[in-house]
Order: structure tokens, then sequence, then C-alpha cells
């Protein structure tokens, strides 16, 4: 495996970025070049801070790192997930039936399409009313309880495709533990009308299943019926691999729906977990959200790596992190219907290449993967684009625009654009003490109002936020996340840093139990479970 510090372009790429010119200088020539169109939307990397012929370095990294052929095998699914010993085949779930995948004889894509044949008929009798509850009503409210992917995927989809989805369903996502977020969304329900949908892959954790109990007990306190499998029958499904405890849970077998090991959480919204998608949308929708991923796959797959949007992405996001030392990435989308997507993204880049050690075990001698994080427009402007633009902390962003929105408010949605490219302007280019002397500025006030701009800015334009677009956006992200991972040598789809405090807070919950704090806990743990058994006892 490729140490990607070893390679003559890392050499490179170190000295070149002492002496990067500023992208006010980089803008005064048109730079074509580094703005690329592609499924569903048209990336603008000409506000990075880089040269082209920078640009061809980090392309050189990609070849002596090998992402393309890294990334052949992830779609061959060879088992590339190699610390669990698993394919990585979420390009999988949006392969159209005619293309089919066959992988170690097993045709994927028959399982994929038997699953969504299955999703569509069920979202469609929920859609059309054919499906009631137990008392013979129609379903007018969905609750998703799950969490991490189980929740921020499916939530962020409906949010962002609220245009397309039917008005008489309303949907709820729980995902926290704390009882508020059950409680909050159950208050709004009708027990008679609300259908559960339970997602967990191993329906044992712990988070999820505390939700699902509670939501099972609500429903049959309030349904008066003489036979509670009838009540979970009809208001209960689940998307799980674990059949015995989905049995046992009560849920009918017709009532389950499956998916794979090589599927990761972060991955998997287009899964039978994204069940919630497809009913809020419905199945020929879904299926044009599963259009949008899979033309950005073959994007991925097939366009030259200069023009190929997921592999500049990525490979700029690396150039910002190593080699000009930016730890933080703002996504900032300005589409309020976005508004969920930063956290989705949270996930999917943080948990996937958060990573200190390479895939043979040696700790990496470079850093590894941003912190992301973001608000939409223009709210974050009337909050944190302060430190943005005169902070200490140089922050990469990256602005989501939609050129055309859903309502006929014209007007305003045009403010709405201005904002985002007068944004990506003033954080890339800022403004100079000459240029505000010019404008007669107090000299007083030249200092504070200096802005030196420099702040690498990726400008994504989608003509509209449909969901074929949206599934193109989400699989540009997924495929930047993997080069970024296949550069650095690590592992992007385990998550082992997740599991320790699992197991460290269900030893503290025993300690609340039986109030032993003789356990192996530090000093500060034995004194936080001290001071709360005190004051939830009261003692």
């Amino acid at each position: 495996m490729t140490n990607p510090t070893e390679t003559a372009q890392w050499a490179e790429l170190t000295s070149a970025s002492t002496n990067v010119p500023s992208i006010r200088s980089l803008l005064e020539a048109p730079r074509s070049e580094l703005r690329v169109t592609g499924p569903g939307l048209v990336a603008d990397f000409s506000r990075q801070r880089l040269t082209v012929s920078t640009r061809d370095l980090l392309l050189e990294l990609v070849a002596s790192t090998h992402v393309c052929h890294q990334r052949d095998a992830m779609f061959a699914g060879e088992a590339i997930n190699s610390t669990e010993n698993r394919s990585v085949l979420h390009t999988a779930l949006r392969r159209p039936v005619a293309d089919p995948l066959v992988v170690n004889g097993t045709n994927v894509s028959a399982d994929v399409h038997q699953v969504l044949g299955r999703l569509s008929s069920f979202s469609t009798s929920i859609r059309n009313g054919e499906w009631t509850g137990v008392t013979g009503k129609s379903i007018n409210r969905v609750i998703n309880i799950g969490i991490g992917g189980s929740d921020l995927g499916p939530a962020m989809a409906y949010t962002a495709l609220k245009n397309y989805a039917d008005p008489n369903i309303s949907f709820a996502f729980v995902s926290n533990v704390d009882p508020e977020d059950m409680v909050s969304a159950l208050a709004t329900s009708d027990p008679e009308r609300t259908l559960f949908i339970i997602v967990s892959k191993t329906f044992t954790t712990t988070e999820t299943m505390m939700n699902a109990r509670l939501a099972r007990q609500w429903a049959l306190d309030s349904l008066n019926v003489q036979d509670p499998r009838e009540v979970v029958e009809r208001h209960f499904v689940a998307v799980s691999t674990n059949a015995a405890e989905v049995d046992a849970f009560g849920i009918a077998s017709q009532n389950v729906f499956g998916f794979w090991d090589w599927v990761g959480g972060r991955y998997s919204m287009e899964s039978a977990v994204g069940l919630s998608t497809m009913i809020a949308i419905g199945p020929e929708a879904f299926h044009e959200l599963l259009a949008g991923s899979f033309a950005m796959d073959q994007h991925f797959l097939t366009e030259p790596p200069a023009t190929n949007i997921p592999i500049l992405m990525g490979a700029m996001s690396v150039w910002n992190r190593d080699f000009l030392g930016i730890s933080t990435t703002a996504v900032l989308p300005y589409a309020q219907v976005l508004a969920r997507f930063p956290a989705y993204l949270q996930q999917l880049t943080m948990e996937s290449n958060g990573k200190r050690v390479r895939k043979d075990g040696s700790l990496v001698n470079y850093n590894t993967g941003a912190i992301y994080w973001g608000e939409p427009g223009t709210n974050g402007q009337h909050s944190f684009y302060q430190l943005l633009h005169q902070g200490t902390e140089i922050v990469a962003c990256d602005i989501i625009v939609v050129s055309r929105g859903h309502t006929n408010q014209t007007e305003q949605h045009e403010t709405l654009v201005a904002n985002a490219l007068a944004q990506a302007s003033v954080l890339s280019v800022g403004v100079t003490r000459e240029e505000l002397a010019k404008s007669s500025t107090p000299v007083e006030l030249i200092s504070h109002k200096e802005m030196p701009g420099d702040r690498p800015v990726t400008v994504l334009m989608l003509e509209t936020l449909n969901p074929f677009s949206l599934g193109a956006l989400i699989a540009l992200y997924e495929h930047s996340v993997f080069v970024q991972g296949a550069i650095w040598g690590i592992n992007s789809f385990d998550q082992w840093g997740v599991e320790l405090g699992k197991k460290v807070a269900v030893g503290i919950q025993s300690a609340f139990e039986d109030r032993n704090l003789t356990a192996d806990f530090d000093s500060s743990t034995r004194e936080s479970i001290k001071e709360y058994l005190q004051q939830r006892d009261g003692d």
C-alpha cells in the first residue's frame, strides 16, 4: 500500500503549498477549466486556492495512490472494507435492473430489486389508503425510529424533497434516547392512523429499541384491542437483518424489509432504510433519486480525472487539509430544504475519514478527515460568517445554490442566490485596505473592516432541487469521501471509534442500578456518577 507522503507528488505539493498565489490574483483571469458540469449540477472550483498546475499535481497524486484502482474494486464488489472483510456496495442500490451486478456468483442486483419491489408495493398501499391501522383507518402519520444512518439520511431526504411529498401524510424522525424526542412525536400523532418504521440492522441498538418499546407501549395503551399482536402487525414495520429479534418484538415477517452487510449505515438511505422517503415521495420519485445517484456513479467511473467532479473534489479536500492546513469545511446550502444536509454530511465524512490508522494498521503521519459542519444560508450570515470572513481560523466552504426554487417568489429567491454568490466572492477575494480607503471608510475603521479573503470556496449549482439532483449530490459527496480515504490509505468504511463509548455506557448504567462506585471507572467518572445519583434520588 502506497504511503502518500512517500510519493514524489506529495513532496512537490508540499513545495507548492509554500508559495500559493492568492485567490484574488488567481481570479484575475477566467478559470473555466475549474468549472465542471456533471449529472444534475455544475461544480465550480475556480475559487479554490490552487493553480491549474497544482490541480494537475493532485491528479498525479490520485494516480500514484491508485485511487481509480480502488474505485473499480469497490464497484466490482471486492472486500475493500478490510477490517470487517466486507464488500462496499451502496452503489449497487441504485444500479438499474438491466445492468446487473454479480459478485462471487450472487446476483446482487436481483436481491436489491426484489426488496425495492416490496418497498414499492408497501409504500403504494400506504399512500393510496389500502393499508389501514387496526381500527380500519388509513395512515396519515409515519414515525421513523432509528439513529445515525438510520435517521440522518431519511430525515435529510424527506426535508429536501418535501415539495414532492404527499401532503396527506406527516412524518417524524426520532433518534435521540432522550424520551423528550419520542414523547414530542407521539403528542401530535393519532394512534389509530400512525405507522412506526423501526430501522436497525441488528435490532439491538440501545437508543432505537428503547424508543421502539416506548412507541409500542403507547400504541397498545391507546388502542383498546383485545389481541395486542394485531396492533403491532398493523402499526409497526421493521428494516432489519435480525429476524429473531424482530419476531421477538412482535413484528410479522411480512412486515420486515431487509438489507445487507455490504451497506454501511451512513450509505444506506437508498436501501430499505429509505422506506419513509419512498412513502413520502412515492416509488416513482424514489427511483428518480436512485437514477441521480447512478448517473453520478457513472460519471465517477468513466469521466477523465481532470473533469471528474468527485475526484477533483476529493483531491482538493486533501490539498486543503494536508497542504494548506485547513481543518474544517463549512457546508452552506442556500436552500432551506437542505437544512439537514450538513448534519447528514457530518456523519458521512467524519465517521468515514476520522481515522488515525492506515489500512495496514500503521499510524498516519499526516492529517486525515476534516471537520464538517454548517447551516443554511442566509441564516448563517447572521450567525457564524463573521468568523469565516475575519477569524483567525481559515475554513473551507462548500456553497450550494439552487437556481430555480419551488415557489413563485422570484424576487425573494433571487435575493437568496445573490447572497450566495456574494459570499462566495467575499470569502475568496475579500476587501483590501486600499479599497476601503477609496470608499471613504474612516481611517480608524479600516483595519476592522478589512477582509483577507483566501477562504477556499466550492460552489455547487443545481438547476433545481428534485429527486434526481439530490441523488447526484449525495453520490458526489459519497465519492469525494472515498477519494480522500483512498489517497490517505485509510479504511473509510468501518467505525470502530463509536464502539467503546457504548460499552462504557452499559457499565455506567449498571452502576446507576446497583450504586456500585467501585467499578473500573476513572476518578472523574466515579464522581460524576455519584453526583448524578445524589441529584436523581434527592440525597
